[in-house]
């Protein structure tokens, strides 16, 4: 049996897949049939490429975490079993839960796809397992990270996936002030509750380039920091680097063209981002060598600088409408993907870096 990060993983990824399935989580209502009536009904006359590529592949990922998962712990004999089956109880009870939402439709070909996409994924994940490939896994993260990197090692995974949701500075999550403080608004409407929140005097400002700068240095340096963590070596913490770099980049053009075409996919790429690359770049080389216990304190000292400029500053016009692009259309079903992400990673990181430098005080 062996920690793993897989389990985890599979945790979130459910939350996710739950999200996605249920949005937008309003008008509740029983429609008079039973909830799992669609399951005798006819197959979907109207449906699309995109649609069953979508149902098909969304569970792929689970199979194969629920799947490794089980591998990782002992579970061999079972293991593909196991995972399509939990999957198949997952799908069934969400998309039987959509016969309560009138925006949603359920449908026998969405549950046979989700299955036999958790079914793929989990045999990929035997395959690997039998071909060797999750043993020379375990023997490469024993060599580059300490025992306990697995909370590190699931964070740094989702970073990429949290940058795909459109953000209002690049780099920038956890946005979270403005869309928090109209949440509560609307929830205590009507109480005398609503006298208790906060008022701000002056609207929000936006950053001036300079603390734009900061927060795009900020946002590249908090996964590198938090990379040096769990890495053992300085020479590995400089691939790290290299390959936080690349993905965030990456996936920041790739969710430009997601958001306003192919032909703007670098249009985020600014002066004050491109110094703030530069600056990012400086200091993760001139920090390289630190112990890990200095790097904890830094990612903590980063994630506060961060998140008290990112929450100063409104969401522009632009960024509200590339926004409503996700939340309507094609896009609703990342939408649910990375919009949490985007919004609590940060907060997570936090958490688990603060979890990690009080075990280490209990122990010493």
């Amino acid at each position: 049996m062996h920690k793993t990060s897989a389990w985890p993983l599979a945790l979130v990824y459910v939350g996710l897949i739950c999200y996605a399935s249920l949005y937008p989580f309003s008008d509740w209502r029983y429609q008079g049939i039973v909830p799992w009536a669609y399951l005798s009904s006819p197959w979907p006359k109207y449906w699309t490429g995109f649609d069953v590529t979508t149902n098909l592949l969304g569970y792929l990922p689970l199979g194969f975490l629920l799947a490794l998962s089980a591998l990782r712990s002992g579970r061999r004999r079972f293991a593909v079993l196991l995972a399509t089956l939990a999957a198949a109880v997952l799908s069934l009870t969400l998309e039987s839960l959509q016969n309560y939402l009138p925006l949603r439709v359920p449908s026998n070909l969405d549950l046979g796809l989700n299955v036999l996409g958790a079914w793929v994924g989990a045999l990929l994940a035997w395959s690997l397992e039998k071909l060797g490939v999750i043993a020379r896994w375990s023997i490469f993260r024993e060599r580059w990270f300490v025992p306990d990197a697995r909370g590190g090692l699931v964070l740094l995974a989702l970073w990429p996936v949290a940058l795909l949701f459109p953000a209002a500075v690049p780099f920038g999550l956890g946005q979270v002030l403005e869309r928090l403080e109209a949440a509560l608004a609307d929830g205590l409407e009507g109480t005398p509750w609503l006298d208790w929140l906060p008022v701000r005097d002056i609207e929000l400002q936006p950053l001036v380039p300079g603390a734009e700068l900061v927060c795009v240095m900020l946002g590249l340096l908090i996964p590198c920091l938090l990379a040096y963590c769990i890495v053992r070596a300085p020479a590995r913490r400089l691939l790290f680097v290299l390959l936080v770099f690349a993905c965030g980049m990456g996936v920041t053009a790739l969710s430009a063209a997601l958001s306003y075409g192919p032909e703007h996919a670098w249009a985020w790429f600014s002066l004050p981002v491109r110094a703030g690359l530069v600056a990012a770049l400086v200091l993760a080389l001139l920090l390289i060598g630190v112990p890990r216990r200095v790097c904890a304190a830094l990612v903590l000292l980063a994630l506060g600088i961060h998140l008290d400029l990112l929450n100063q500053a409104p969401a522009s016009p632009y960024f509200a409408q590339t926004l409503s692009t996700w939340e309507q259309g094609r896009f609703i079903r990342f939408h649910g993907l990375a919009q949490w992400l985007g919004w609590l990673w940060p907060y997570a990181t936090l958490v688990y870096v603060l979890f990690r430098v009080w075990v280490r005080d209990t122990k010493n």
